[in-house]
């Protein structure tokens, strides 16, 4: 079993096809995030090798500019692109919109709603989520940006202050306390997500 963001381990398998005389080696890999398709695509390419991707959505993600999506930048289709377009030209590699709902590691297979995906070599690559640190209370008023959704109900949060901000000019307080954003965590999503808010605040 492999798991992380990247895969660089050697599979015991034949690379020669003339070496190969079994059925393939099949690969399931969960997940269709930068992980995820960096396995599928060099698993892809070794013969005797078969490769599934299993994600409960049917497009990849780039999460890097999830925050101009959350800042009205970018639409959703500039930074979702189609699982099945991304890895068209790897031939031993096919896609299924399934959502994991448990692994079966005595019968090597993983489960899904109403299907089973039999394995020799499972990858999973499921990326990660916001951590509230114990408190999960947090997460009703201090949402993440992992995903499309969350950067939707982060733009209508965003755009509908601007809107009651602009309207409430003559109300200095309330307008103030409208334009005010607070961001937990200072690395690069963080960041480029500041300078997003601020620059339309200025022009409020």
């Amino acid at each position: 079993m492999l798991g992380g963001e990247a895969f660089s381990g050697t599979l015991t398998v034949p690379v020669n096809s003339a070496e190969w005389a079994g059925p393939a080696h099949r690969v399931v890999v969960i997940g269709a995030g930068f992980g995820g398709l960096k396995a599928a695509r060099r698993l892809g390419r070794v013969s005797g090798v078969a490769v599934t991707v299993l994600d409960r959505r049917n497009y990849h993600l780039f999460q890097p500019l999830l925050y101009q999506v959350a800042a009205a930048a970018l639409s959703l289709d500039d930074i979702a692109s189609p699982i099945r377009s991304i890895l068209a030209a790897e031939r031993g590699v096919e896609v299924l919109m399934e959502e994991v709902t448990g692994i079966d590691t005595h019968a090597n297979q993983v489960v899904c709603h109403g299907l089973r995906v039999p394995y020799d070599t499972l990858v999973i690559a499921t990326g990660s989520q916001p951590s509230y640190f114990g408190h999960d209370t947090w997460q009703a008023v201090s949402p993440g940006l992992k995903s499309l959704d969350d950067a939707l109900a982060l733009r209508q949060r965003i755009l509908g202050a601007f809107e009651q901000a602009a309207a409430a000019e003559h109300d200095v307080p309330e307008r103030d306390r409208l334009l005010t954003f607070v961001l937990i965590g200072g690395g690069p999503t963080g960041v480029e997500m500041a300078g997003s808010i601020a620059e339309p605040v200025d022009r409020i």
